[in-house]
């Protein structure tokens, strides 16, 4: 049976859902009802892929969290992000990055001058 529809191939009540735009890939997260009226959650990774024909598909990796485990999930999810902040130095926002307005800091200036190519020079 695929995911997100019941036996009879009716989709199942999405509840809440939410995309986040990291990079070349986006995460959905979506809140889902069962038949039984119990929640849980689906974490989806896309990436946009090209295939030997050219076009275009996108490759996805999903993840399945029942809300007995969300506790759980979340604990190990935020140590091992602790324990990357504190051996890694520290990381600077994706540009696509829009922090939240509570988070929002001057924006920095960028530097729109170019570099003039000579191409001719490459061959040397």
């Amino acid at each position: 049976m695929e995911e997100g529809f019941d036996k009879n191939g009716m989709d199942r009540e999405e509840i809440f859902s939410k995309s986040v735009r990291a990079g070349k890939r986006t995460y959905f997260f979506d809140v889902k009802s069962t038949k039984g009226n119990d929640y849980y959650l689906t974490i989806t990774e896309s990436k946009k892929r090209f295939g030997d024909d050219g076009k275009f598909f996108y490759e996805k990796h999903k993840l399945f969290l029942y809300k007995e485990d969300f506790e759980k999930f979340a604990e190990g999810l935020n140590e091992t992000v602790a324990h990357i902040k504190s051996i890694s130095p520290e990381i600077e926002p994706r540009p696509e990055y829009v922090p939240s307005e509570h988070h929002k800091t001057e924006t920095p200036k960028t530097d729109t001058s170019f570099t003039d190519v000579n191409f001719e020079d490459l061959d040397k």
